[in-house]
């Protein structure tokens, strides 16, 4: 049968062929006489203007978006310098998609956010909120920069993605993009090791960088992210998400990318020189078994779990390589590094022991320094995201965070523990793994607050959650299907 081509006799209005033109012009000639800063600011607000009419059609698409543009936004402020904190886009999304769902969503949408997950954050919202007025008399600047990062964005967030995300497509999508973006940042990373830097990523070595990251003459790989900490967990995050779907009940071709994947970003862990992101690894693995429920894993992966950290604690096998030795040294409880952090908090505990509520938002780590800069505190290296929530909170805070987050887990391995089909059950099995495993991570490094491993976490809660309703639209299509 004959083919046609059939092309449309559909006009076009001048106008816009006419405005294309003026624009291009008008780009151009800014390149010439304002270098690149002017034309990236247009391609900015363009973007800003894209995202805001695809909220407007399909808000869940640029949810999507942003999920991705939060493993972007390091190397955006690292590498394209115009003076405008990139981190702003993200609050104008988040922003403006809640207006635009508030207006186009039903009252069956806002019926899903009635739950103990959003709940539980609204009521660390508003308890973060009354540290504003923490006797300990920190900078109201440094409390509302820390306040966006601990409380604001997963109150908006988490109730954002129950009313956009509903089904197994929306799922597949997510794990698509996260393990997508975490590729391309390993691959980015082994760049930096084996090639070299980029102008921006030299930039921020010789402004500070170089202090925490070149260690003995070895660079240690950051990536896109904010710093190598950051790298580091999160590639064995998405790297153990990887590889427990590559183990899962899917087509061969899946799997082996999965694994090339998961290979990809655990040397890209190595690469990043963290050791706490052993843990996020190890932790992770260990649910990934138990959630199983089966026996001959669970034994199994006993058995690798304890013969890889045999190796790495009672051999030395390796050590001419630098990562793999300092990788070792995770396991060492003498090492220099570790004992300090110890001091530390030794030092804490009677620092804070009449100060049940802490001492404010922001008065310690990066707020710390540059907004509270004159308090004693700001001077202390938290080293983890447990210790700056104590000392943001106090005992008391400290103790209703990890209520929380404690519960979640809990709640979360419920869900999944109920959960029959064993092709749902292996991605949900994937998130609550990799949540465990940065909860556990953040003991060492400030990373379950830090994009994107905290966007990844939030809306990973939000798919264990819906896991149940995931389950019946399987059920019914099966259904349907016979």
């Amino acid at each position: 049968m004959e083919q046609k081509w059939v092309i449309s006799d559909r006009k076009v209005n001048p106008l816009i062929a006419i405005g294309c033109l003026l624009v291009s012009v008008i780009i151009s000639f800014a390149t010439y006489k304002f270098g690149t800063a002017l034309p990236i600011l247009f391609v900015s607000l363009s973007f800003m203007a894209l995202m805001l009419y695809t909220f407007l059609h399909k808000p869940k698409i640029a949810l999507f978006m942003l999920i991705a543009y939060c493993f972007l936004v390091g190397i955006l402020g690292r590498e394209v310098d115009i003076g405008i904190p990139f981190g702003l886009l993200i609050e104008g999304l988040l922003l403006g998609g809640w207006l635009i769902t508030v207006i186009k969503s039903s009252r069956g949408d806002f019926s899903n956010v009635a739950n103990e997950l959003c709940l539980l954050w609204v009521l660390w919202f508003i308890l973060s909120v009354l540290q504003v007025a923490n006797p300990a008399g920190g900078s109201l600047n440094g409390w509302a920069s820390e306040l966006k990062t601990v409380a604001l964005y997963p109150m908006l967030i988490i109730p954002l993605t129950f009313m956009s995300f509903k089904s197994n497509k929306d799922l597949n999508v997510f794990l698509i993009i996260i393990i997508g973006c975490s590729v391309l940042a390993a691959l980015n990373g082994i760049k930096q090791e084996h090639w070299r830097l980029s102008p921006g990523e030299l930039k921020f070595l010789n402004t500070g960088g170089d202090v925490t990251h070149l260690l003995w003459g070895k660079l240690r790989v950051f990536s896109f992210y904010t710093d190598a900490g950051q790298f580091g967990a999160s590639q064995a995050h998405i790297g153990l998400v990887a590889l427990t779907l590559a183990l899962g009940p899917f087509k061969r071709w899946k799997r082996i990318l999965l694994f090339i994947a998961a290979g990809l970003m655990f040397y890209g862990m190595l690469l990043s020189g963290t050791r706490g992101a052993l843990f996020a690894l190890l932790v992770g693995a260990v649910f990934v078994i138990f959630l199983s429920k089966k026996f001959k894993i669970l034994l199994l992966g006993g058995i690798v779990l304890a013969l890889f950290v045999g190796f790495l604690k009672f051999t030395h096998i390796g050590d001419g390589n630098y990562h793999i030795y300092r990788l070792r040294t995770a396991l060492n409880p003498k090492d220099a590094s570790l004992n300090v952090r110890f001091e530390t908090q030794a030092f804490l505990k009677n620092y804070l022991k009449n100060k049940p509520f802490g001492e404010g938002l922001g008065v310690i780590g990066a707020n710390g320094n540059e907004y509270n800069a004159d308090m004693f505190i700001s001077t202390v290296q938290p080293d983890s995201y447990f210790v700056k929530v104590w000392v943001m909170y106090g005992v008391v805070g400290l103790t209703i965070w990890l209520c929380i987050t404690v519960y979640i887990l809990g709640k979360c391995c419920g869900i999944v523990w109920n959960i029959k089909d064993k092709g749902l059950q292996t991605k949900l099995i994937a998130l609550t793994s990799g949540y465990a495993g940065i909860l556990f991570c953040s003991y060492g490094n400030e990373v379950i607050n830090v994009f994107p491993s905290s966007m990844v976490v939030y809306v990973s809660w939000v798919f264990v959650f819906l896991g149940p309703k995931l389950e019946r639209e399987i059920l019914a299509r099966k259904k349907l299907a016979s």
